[in-house]
């Protein structure tokens, strides 16, 4: 295995998240309600979306595919997250549950895009 310089490494990071949605206005609905993200919308085909840490977007298509990377997002109180995925319109895919460092759960989005959110509480 070649040897990498630790510095370039430190560098490449991860930017910007894009995820396929079927419908924006229910996409904005559902991320906004359950996490507060803000939008900014870039014609028919594109909105824009700001987290607070990362920027992201979401790309308007006519079919879900599951699988693919999953994105986790981190939150401090993973109970009163699920409550707000849940009361946003998120489907619980699979309870929370612990592993070594912390506890998970997952969901889907109203276009069935399958995420996580992660606690080290």
């Amino acid at each position: 295995m070649p040897k990498t310089d630790n510095s370039s490494r430190s560098q490449i990071h991860i930017d910007y998240v894009e995820l396929p949605v079927l419908d924006f206005d229910e996409a904005k609905d559902f991320y906004g309600g359950a996490f507060g993200w803000t939008f900014e919308d870039y014609g028919p085909e594109y909105v824009a979306f700001e987290t607070g840490h990362l920027s992201g977007g979401f790309a308007r298509v006519d079919d879900i595919s599951p699988g693919g990377a999953l994105v986790i997002l981190f939150a401090e109180d993973l109970e009163a997250v699920c409550e707000q995925v849940k009361a946003s319109g998120g489907e619980i895919v699979q309870e929370i549950f612990s592993f070594p460092g912390g506890r998970r759960f997952h969901f889907t989005d109203p276009s069935g895009n399958e995420l996580a959110v992660w606690s080290d509480q």
